[in-house]
């Protein structure tokens, strides 16, 4: 069954082959993109054998030398020999990717070997068994070459009709197990002297066996007799000739004790199962003969010029031998020569020279490769063996051979080839195989087309050698067979021999006529102006035709096809082509009639010419302009520049002249759009913008230039598609809102949610979401399309405080765009120090985007300043203790100092302005600063809340008409520092206070401020609860004008900077008043 050898080559690197293949080889282009197309050769085990699968180098080079469609291309196949009958080889459909149907294979080299399924393509052994001892390819084979046999199959394709292709194949005949190794005879006789050193060696003639490879011979083994067992043994050595059997001495030969020993040596091949065959082996034991002959060189080589006359001489072998008298004188035979070496070379039996005594062809051997045996004349002959090579040289002795046959559907017989007329450029006519059976120089073949005839030489095959080429005769130009009804085509071959030898080959074309020329009229078309109100069978018109073919294929026959109005009114005959009017024509029925005539040979097939008659009645302005379509719709892109074409209409006339030509306006014209006349080309006067509008609709009139003018409508609908020229806009979250984060926050859950809205439609709308800074542990990822923020690692101490996300929101429009928009978390356990994360909001808000807010950047530190504001804290507390202890002393003494209150008496000092203290003076002092002796106070019930309101220090902010006042805050707090406005707001014992400007609806909450001595005040604002469903803030600050555009972050920033306080614990505090 056939094998395939190698491996297959990827089809990435085809590919890449082809392509560089392109670029160096264009005229190679078609048949390599074809090859390309049918795919790589790919491994198919099973009873279709197995495909040859080239190796990437010789695929490349394979490629570099791909001829142009027809080329050859070339197919290897393995099989074993002695296949029975219609055993497959392999299938050029199946296995090389070569159509299987409308194709022809025709086998053109290969009988009587092989055969080939027309349909398929299938390669058969057929009932000549493939003997690969037996093919004359390879006889005379150097060890470890091929049995190549060679095939031919060429593709034809039947529905094209094109030029066929032609297929180079070879069969590599692998040999089988079929021959058994033998010896040349069945007693070989081995002269040993009996003197002779124990470990001394003797070659043994080999065996031969027509089988090559691990079917040769094998192994060598030698049987004895308990009478020589001990005296010898076996050694196989391997040399160029192959495995040489040697015989070892291994003990003292006395020939008065034993004069002879037959033993029996054994050869074997390595088949399976093994072959083996005997012989005997007799070893005469000799008389002392000391010295053996030796060459005076190991090897000899010559060369031999082909032709060499008989006894011409070639060259000379000499040995010599150190004895005297008969054991120095030598004899030269031939040891183990072929048959062919005997044939032609005689070698003297006492000088050892070798000439010619026959005919020395090169064409039927190369080399000669034998040994000469020198053996002297003693009593106990020894013998020397050297190698003897001569080379044949080639003579110019033979001209090239040419050898003509059909190729695909093109047969020869007796010299001849029929040819249609009618078939293509380039199309094989024959095969033409040029081949020189010299070598070199004298067989490198040059092959031409003598004369001027319409056919040249193509090559089909670029894989052969300088000495056998194959080429396609191919026609030039069109056959006409009504110019020349044959040709005889010489080809010649000249050989680059010194002298030259050509010779030459002709072959008859004959050119068989075809109805290939159809009928002609003199016009085309005959426009005839015929009156109305005629006599019925008058004549109208009368047209003729010819036809360039002849006999049968130029007789016409005249037909009319008259269109469906004017069937029935007209009639021609079929001789003279005169046409008739049957009936009178009235010309406020129909104003023309179009009538075809039809012209046909008698040909098989039969072939038709056709012209128009146009019979016009006094035309008149009765067809209205029609439109092609009943309605148009055009698509454009936004953003065109004006004036851009946005579509095309067409509008055609019945009639004829200035009935005909039509004049195209918009209706509804608001300036829009314009129509140019004469293209139908739509044209805009403004710059779509589909966000805008997405549909426009208009009427186009045309108006043709009769009298009266008559006109037409059509609707036409403008659809604008979308470009990516907006980009997202971030609806959620704000950039100044905040979401509270606990540590316990489970992982996986969505901690915030972004929404992003794109005005664009498709791909320009579908958004993906993206962290694209603010986030430096990685405690967070946003899902890319759904916009959620889920928390992806277990928050740590470390990651406490307040994180910036900046999420990136890009649409897929190309070039995409994208918004950005701030997720603010706050990792912490609550929101008791809302005046921290205030600062923090405000603070990242005056952060470059670039730079991460995350965490609690002094977490380290944190620890060492928790220390150090515990003791300021402790020393606060016992400070206010000492105070509140004071005022409480101070409070009792004033209670009895009221005991004796009378009616009438007004009270002359401020209950609620405290008196500066010790440390306050102090503290007012360090700073420079001089403290204010308190005001005498009016009565309660009239100066009280104006007092109160006179020493209210703050910035009161809005951000819009009726939005609560905003009170603005140091942005200072380092991380960790207690909420004092909290603190002051809960346990503050002074009364609040109700602000009146800006003083919002009852029911909500209002900020006010509580009157602190000026040394201990500080300015604070916020709620205890975030506002929204998901507790974001909507406190804004703005510390430094705002860094984002409103369209880029979403929500615009609005924040201003508040006044600079000497401390953060100095100004005055806030609480709440519910009303």
């Amino acid at each position: 069954m056939g094998r395939r050898c190698s491996k297959p080559v990827p089809a990435p690197y085809q590919l890449l082959q082809l392509e560089q293949t392109l670029l160096l080889h264009p005229a190679k282009a078609l048949l390599i993109l074809e090859l390309a197309r049918m795919g790589p050769l790919r491994p198919s085990p099973g009873p279709r054998g197995q495909r040859l699968l080239l190796s990437p180098f010789l695929l490349a080079l394979l490629l570099l030398l791909a001829p142009s469609p027809g080329h050859a291309t070339r197919v290897v196949y393995k099989v074993p020999e002695e296949q029975p009958p219609n055993t497959l080889i392999g299938s050029l459909a199946a296995d090389y990717g070569f159509p299987d149907v409308g194709h022809l294979y025709k086998l053109e080299v290969g009988a009587p070997y092989l055969r080939v399924d027309g349909k398929t393509g299938d390669i058969f052994t057929t009932e000549t068994s493939i003997d690969r001892e037996g093919l004359r390819e390879c006889q005379n084979q150097l060890p470890g070459e091929p049995c190549i046999l060679e095939f031919e199959v060429s593709i034809t394709d039947l529905v094209q009709n094109g030029s066929p292709r032609l297929l180079e194949g070879q069969i590599e005949v692998q040999d089988i197990n079929d021959n058994t190794p033998n010896f040349a005879s069945p007693v070989i006789t081995l002269p040993i002297p009996e003197n002779t050193n124990i470990g001394s060696l003797f070659s043994i003639p080999v065996a031969s066996d027509r089988d090559a490879g691990p079917n040769g011979v094998a192994t060598y083994e030698l049987q004895a007799g308990p009478e020589a067992q001990e005296l010898f043994g076996l050694q196989v050595a391997e040399d160029q000739e192959g495995k040489q059997p040697q015989l070892i001495v291994m003990g003292n030969l006395d020939r008065e004790r034993w004069d002879s020993y037959d033993l029996t040596i054994k050869v074997q091949d390595g088949g399976s199962p093994p072959r083996a065959s005997s012989a005997l082996l007799r070893v005469t034991v000799l008389d002392t003969n000391d010295n053996a002959p030796k060459f005076e060189r190991p090897s000899y080589e010559a060369e031999l010029s082909e032709n060499s006359p008989i006894g011409h001489s070639v060259i000379q072998v000499k040995a010599n031998d150190s004895d005297q008298g008969a054991n120095a004188e030598i004899d030269y035979t031939f040891h183990q020569a072929p048959e062919v070496v005997r044939r032609l070379l005689r070698l003297d039996r006492n000088t050892g020279l070798i000439t010619v005594q026959g005919p020395v062809d090169r064409e039927d051997l190369s080399t000669l490769r034998f040994s000469v045996l020198a053996k002297d004349r003693g009593t106990n002959p020894k013998s020397a063996r050297a190698q003897v090579v001569v080379t044949v040289k080639d003579m110019n002795d033979n001209a090239p051979t040419i050898e003509i046959r059909g190729i695909g559907l093109v047969t020869h017989q007796d010299g001849m080839a029929n040819i249609s007329e009618d078939v293509a450029e380039e199309t094989a006519v024959a095969l033409v195989q040029v081949s020189d059976r010299d070598e070199g120089e004298n067989a490198a073949v040059t092959c031409v087309v003598a004369g001027d005839v319409p056919f040249q030489l193509r090559q089909a095959s670029e894989t052969g050698s300088d000495s056998k080429k194959k080429y396609f005769l191919q026609t030039t130009t069109p056959l006409d067979y009504e110019k020349v009804k044959d040709y005889t085509i010489e080809i010649v071959a000249v050989d680059s021999g010194n002298p030259p030898l050509s010779s030459t080959n002709s072959l008859k074309v004959q050119v068989v006529d075809v109805n290939d020329n159809a009928p002609v009229f003199t016009q085309s078309i005959t426009e005839v102006a015929f009156p109305e109100n005629n006599k019925p069978g008058e004549v109208v018109a009368e047209v003729t035709a010819s036809d360039a073919d002849s006999g049968s294929n130029a007789e016409l026959v005249y037909s009319l096809e008259p269109e469906p109005a004017a069937k029935g009114l007209f009639t021609i005959s079929p001789e003279t082509g005169e046409i008739r009017v049957k009936t009178s024509l009235d010309r406020e029925q129909r104003d023309s009639y179009e009538l075809k005539v039809v012209a046909a040979d008698r040909g098989s097939p039969s072939l038709q010419g056709t012209a128009t008659v146009l019979v016009n009645v006094l035309d008149c302005n009765d067809n209205d302009p029609k439109f092609m379509l009943s309605g148009y719709n055009f698509s454009v892109m936004e953003n065109m520049p004006a004036l851009s074409p946005v579509g095309m209409v067409t509008v055609i006339d019945g009639d004829k002249g200035e009935n005909a030509r039509v004049q195209l306006t918009v209706e509804q014209d608001n300036g829009d759009f314009v129509i140019q006349n004469g293209t139908g080309t739509i044209l805009s006067s403004l710059s779509f913008d589909r966000e805008q509008q997405s549909t426009y609709t208009f009427q186009l009139k045309a108006v043709d230039g009769g009298v009266p003018p008559r006109s037409a409508y059509v609707g036409v609908t403008i659809n604008v598609l979308d470009e990516n020229d907006n980009a997202p806009f971030i609806t959620a979250p704000s950039n100044t809102s905040h979401r509270l984060l606990t540590p316990q926050t489970r992982l996986g859950e969505t901690v915030s949610q972004v929404t992003a809205e794109d005005i664009d439609s498709g791909v320009n709308a579908e958004l993906t979401y993206s962290i694209a800074g603010g986030n430096p542990y990685g405690l967070f990822q946003i899902g890319s399309h759904s916009g959620a923020i889920t928390l992806e690692k277990e928050i740590e101490r470390r990651h406490h405080g307040l994180h910036r996300l900046v999420v990136k929101v890009s649409d897929r429009g190309k070039p995409p765009r994208y918004g950005t928009a701030l997720v603010h978390l706050y990792v912490n356990e609550t929101l008791a120090n809302r005046t921290l994360l205030e600062t923090l909001l405000g603070h990242s808000l005056d952060t470059p985007l670039d730079i991460d807010i995350a965490g609690d950047p002094e977490y380290e530190r944190s620890k060492q300043r928790g220390n150090i504001l515990f003791g300021v804290v402790a020393g606060v507390v016992a400070v206010a203790l000492l105070i509140a202890l004071a005022v409480l002393v101070r409070y009792c003494r004033q209670r009895e100092a009221k005991s004796g209150y009378q009616a009438g008496k007004k009270e002359t000092k401020d209950l609620y302005a405290p008196k500066p203290s010790s440390k306050a003076s102090k503290g007012n002092k360090g700073k420079g600063k001089k403290s204010k002796s308190p005001k005498p106070v009016k009565p309660v019930e009239d100066e009280d809340e104006a007092g109160l309101q006179k020493s209210l220090k703050f910035n009161l902010m809005s951000d819009a008409p009726g939005d609560s006042p905003r009170i603005h805050l140091p942005l200072n707090y380092p991380p960790g520092s207690p909420d004092l406005g909290r603190h002051y707001r809960s346990n503050s014992p002074l009364p609040s206070i109700q602000l009146q400007p800006q003083s919002p609806s009852a029911s909500k909450k209002h900020q006010v401020v509580q009157d602190l001595p000026p040394a201990n005040t500080f300015v604070g604002t916020g709620d205890t609860t975030s506002t929204g469903s998901e507790q974001y803030s909507d406190y804004s600050y703005r510390t430094n004008p705002p860094k984002y555009p409103s369209k880029q972050v979403g929500q615009p920033l609005r924040l201003s900077t508040p006044r600079p306080l000497p401390h953060p614990y100095h100004g005055a505090i806030w609480t709440e008043v519910w009303e």
